[in-house]
């Protein structure tokens, strides 16, 4: 790699990085850790796959290549958490398909280094996290981790690769040789000797190849596009591999999601969560129908491979589980995102990305109870000469019926650079390729965003795709379909300063209203698999979106208290000593306020201080929830209207039916229920203060 590629600054930084790793040769407990590989790419222009990736649960750090800046090397990690941000200063890969390069990732307290050929590559700060701890461990090849799309594996060759339970220096690191013994024992070592892809260290006792990787000459050879080689601390069930070539198993339905007789108290109390087996990450919800007199939804989760839960509602609200049949290991792949709609003939389908199978799949509801399907298909549609068929990425799906012709839009993956592309059929079985969804982009959409689970329907008089960025999270566009295209006029997003509303999903009430929600990620909140409060969605003729909260959430109401007509002084605090808890929806009107800012502190401690800030920023024009600021504008003479849901440390604001925003307060503290009104630079007044303990959705709770 030529060093003027970077300069001498950067030069320095990364120099210096290793420098700080040189003292460090005893044991190092927590997240220190060094990740190395002999590797062989057979092109540079691919993306997203893994030179070793050592794996626990939904967490994983590797060996990544290309993933978020083509050509170059990464520190790969589970939603980019210990992953370097701005990678286009890091020098783009050039070796040929014969070359072997030399890869190595040292975590070392809260510093990530990777170096190239013993030459340095990258340095920055990360929190990193202890992993060689778990008890269910996996390394994984060509994937950059189990679970990720098998259209992005890595393609070449792997000679030698090594897990170290340290912070490898640069001496050390320069001192590693393939297939040669090092002097500080490594935690795993694969060699690749003598046909075997066993780890000689012992940890990793079962290893399985798959997709068409094999042991040649000394290498683990990963020639095709799907190629992997999963290695396991333990027994590899359907969860690891059923959809990664290995037959399924049959089996029967798997457990049902129940919320234990006593949860733990810091579980959410009125949101739809997942209770396990098995964790909901990803919790995408997905396929949701009103059918029957009931309503349906499906969210992902992880139990014996990748599953999609079902519950049912009858006020889409109170929610139980049903019989958990749409499984990994009945089906043959992974279940991931999709969206549900009707046939010609009133029947629900489903339209999902086969996880493993590399293509999206299509199913027919077989019974009422949306419990019994038909055998999944392939959308495999017709490339007609003159057509860029590469553009389309397999990913996230979602389709509906327009007239006669069923249409299907593919999302385009995150790392692969592709659009969302779109297809359309008269009986769900003979589809042909459109070429690209979107006319145009908006300027206010970051270049290398992502399309993933997409929703496309009618709200008022525009059509809206409601979809995520993988770094940005939940975003929607507004426009018009015509001429099977669809020209969007307006964007925006729903989410800030983080990524945490994620994966959204719709479905139309009974009555025509528009209700989604989104998986919360990465907010300090339990258990995982948390979905939003539902919200309508409605676009009047002023063309402003309308969110607020579900109609039907008033029905878990109780114990009612009021104030009205309360002053708050100018640069005062006034502490609430008739309203306060954890489990609440509050209902606040402050009269056109004219302050700087106003608001209210909500899970407060005894003195009424340290609390979670929800407020209006007239200056700024945001509305503020915690550390999340949200676009937000009062008209002149406006009162603030806030609905505010409280569900121990959640947070969900609605702000004059305009905006929505949320967050969550680290730690659990039942203790601290207070709640203050403020205000900064002018008095205001709060015309109307209601309150209202929320009931469990959960029965028996």
């Amino acid at each position: 790699m030529k060093q003027s590629i970077h300069s001498m600054t950067i030069h320095g930084l990364l120099v210096g990085g290793l420098a700080t790793l040189a003292a460090c040769t005893a044991l190092a407990a927590g997240s220190d850790k060094s990740l190395v590989s002999w590797v062989c790419l057979a092109n540079t222009s691919q993306q997203g796959g893994s030179a070793l990736t050592v794996q626990s649960s939904d967490q994983f750090d590797g060996i990544v290549f290309g993933e978020n800046s083509a050509g170059r090397w990464m520190a790969g990690s589970d939603f980019f958490k210990r992953s370097q941000g701005k990678q286009d200063a890091n020098a783009a890969e050039h070796a040929d398909a014969k070359t072997l390069v030399k890869l190595a990732v040292v975590y070392h307290g809260n510093r990530i280094v990777i170096s190239r050929n013993d030459e340095p590559y990258a340095s920055y700060e990360a929190n990193n996290i202890d992993l060689l701890s778990s008890k269910n461990l996996m390394a994984v090849f060509g994937l950059r981790h189990q679970g990720a799309a098998t259209g992005q594996t890595l393609q070449g060759s792997i000679e030698d690769a090594r897990i170290y339970d340290r912070a490898l220096n640069a001496d050390d690191i320069k001192k590693l040789q393939p297939k040669i013994e090092s002097p500080i024992k490594p935690y795993a070592w694969w060699t690749f000797e003598k046909g075997k892809e066993t780890d000689r260290m012992g940890h990793f006792p079962v290893n399985n190849l798959f997709g068409g990787a094999h042991i040649e000459n000394g290498r683990l050879v990963l020639g095709s596009n799907g190629a992997i080689l999963i290695a396991s601390s333990s027994k590899i069930d359907g969860n690891n591999v059923a959809a990664l070539g290995a037959p399924p198993v049959p089996l029967g339905p798997a457990p049902i999601p129940a919320m234990p007789a006593n949860p733990p108290p810091n579980w959410l109390t009125y949101h739809l969560i997942h209770p396990g087996p098995g964790g909901a990450f990803p919790g995408d919800p997905n396929c949701a129908f009103y059918w029957k007199g009931k309503y349906h939804l499906h969210y992902i989760y992880n139990h014996d491979g990748v599953n999609f839960a079902h519950v049912s509602s009858d006020d889409l609200v109170h929610w139980k589980w049903q019989p958990t049949t749409l499984t990994q290991r009945i089906i043959g792949h992974g279940m991931f995102s999709g969206t549900g709609f009707f046939t010609k003939e009133g029947q629900p389908a489903i339209i999902y990305h086969g996880w493993g199978s590399g293509r999206n799949q299509l199913a027919i509801a077989q019974d009422d109870k949306l419990e019994t399907w038909g055998k999944s298909y392939p959308l495999e549609p017709k490339i007609n000469p003159g057509q860029d068929g590469d553009k389309i990425a397999n990913w996230d799906p979602d389709a509906w019926l327009d007239g006669d012709n069923y249409y299907a839009l593919s999302g385009g993956s995150p790392g692969s650079g592709k659009p969302p592309t779109l297809f359309k059929s008269t009986d769900l079985k003979n589809w042909d390729y459109l070429g690209l969804f979107l006319d145009h982009d908006m300027p206010d959409v970051h270049q290398g965003e992502d399309v993933s689970c997409p929703n496309f329907f009618k709200i008022g008089d525009k059509y809206m795709l409601l979809c995520i960025s993988h770094n940005l999270g939940c975003r929607y566009y507004l426009g018009e379909w015509k001429n099977e295209k669809f020209s969007p006029d307006f964007h925006a997003r729903m989410t800030w300063n983080g990524k945490c509303f994620f994966a959204p999903e719709s479905v139309l009430a009974k009555d025509g209203r528009r209700v989604m929600w989104a998986w919360l990620v990465d907010l300090p909140i339990e258990p995982s698999g948390v979905q939003s409060l539902p919200r309508e969605l409605s676009l009047p003729k002023d063309g402003v979106l309308r969110i607020k909260p579900l109609k039907e959430l008033e029905s878990l109401r109780c114990d009612e208290k009021q104030q009205r007509d309360i002053a708050v002084k100018s640069d005062a605090t006034t502490k609430l000593t008739k309203i306060s808890g954890n489990t609440l929806e509050l209902e606040l009107t402050i009269k056109a306020p004219a302050s700087q800012e106003c608001g209210l502190d909500v899970l407060c401690d005894k003195d009424g201080a340290n609390g979670l800030r929800v407020s209006y920023i007239p200056a700024t024009k945001t509305l503020l929830v915690g550390n999340v600021d949200a676009p937000f504008e009062l008209k002149p003479g406006e009162d603030l209207s806030l609905r505010i849901f409280i569900d121990k440390n959640l947070v969900e604001v609605f702000a004059n039916e305009r905006q929505a925003a949320l967050t969550a307060r680290r730690g659990y503290a039942p203790e601290n229920t207070g709640i203050s009104l403020f205000s900064k630079g002018a008095d205001v007044t709060v015309k109307q203060l209601k309150s209202w303990n929320m009931k469990s959705i959960y029965a028996g709770q």
